[in-house]
């Protein structure tokens, strides 16, 4: 048996390169960097980050539900953030995806994002 598998998410956007929507390995699935991608379409979700990060969760979500998982079960988030100053409205739509006890997180503001995307996360998950 191999020590890692890969998710294929139908519901989730295809990988932008060469790369899986997520890997299991053991009691953990690692969820790769999901944009703003509308999967029915292929294109950027309309609107701010409010918007962005709405689209980017529900992604995040399919990948997981494709590796039998949800939300609940993520243990780690990496938030990647074109401008810091969109914490805050990041921060509230992120809230109403994720409840206590909240997944340990780190935001960083980087230099760009794949398809002119204004946030891009990740996510660590174990199942139970």
């Amino acid at each position: 048996m191999s020590p890692k598998t890969a998710i294929v998410a139908e519901q989730a956007p295809a990988a932008l390169g060469p790369y899986s929507a997520a890997i299991a390995t053991g009691d953990l699935v690692f969820c790769s960097g999901q944009t703003p991608i509308v999967p029915a379409t292929g294109q950027l979700a309309a609107g701010g980050v409010a918007e962005q990060t709405r689209q980017v969760l529900q992604n995040v979500s399919a990948v997981l539900e494709a590796a039998g998982l949800g939300l609940d079960d993520v243990v780690k988030t990496t938030v990647f953030l074109m401008d810091m100053a969109d914490f805050a409205e990041m921060n509230a739509v992120y809230a109403e995806f994720f409840g206590a006890p909240f997944p340990a997180r780190s935001t960083v503001q980087v230099a760009g994002l794949p398809v002119g995307a204004s946030v891009e996360i990740e996510a660590v998950a174990v199942s139970r």
